[in-house]
């Protein structure tokens, strides 16, 4: 078996307003709409994130994606209206926890 690429998911109630908050959290629109309530931004070549409308299972989603500039992220995040608490140490490095309209953690990680 050999993998070549991940595509992480978010499972949302009202697709519409999670498109409005990842969009602003990645800085654009979605690169791709597969299929009906299914939204991707492609991160990088070989990553990913998808949000998916699957209202009975909303909110129970985590996705974690390093980043280079976790000041930077939360100085544009805020810019863009994005609640969070700014970066937070812990063991090894630090991150940045957002929480999506339903509730799933995006948790960005970095020095």
């Amino acid at each position: 078996m050999a993998m070549h690429s991940v595509l992480a998911q978010a499972t949302v109630s009202d697709l519409a307003a999670a498109e409005r908050w990842y969009s602003a959290v990645f800085g654009r629109a979605p690169d791709a709409r597969p299929m009906g309530g299914l939204l991707e931004w492609h991160l990088g070549s070989t990553f990913g994130v998808q949000v998916f409308a699957e209202p009975d299972r909303a909110g129970r989603s985590s996705i974690v994606l390093g980043e280079d500039d976790l000041d930077a992220l939360a100085a544009r995040l805020t810019d863009a209206g994005v609640a969070h608490d700014g970066p937070q140490p812990v063991t090894s490095s630090r991150i940045l926890a957002l929480q999506d309209p339903d509730g799933n953690r995006v948790v960005f990680t970095g020095a």
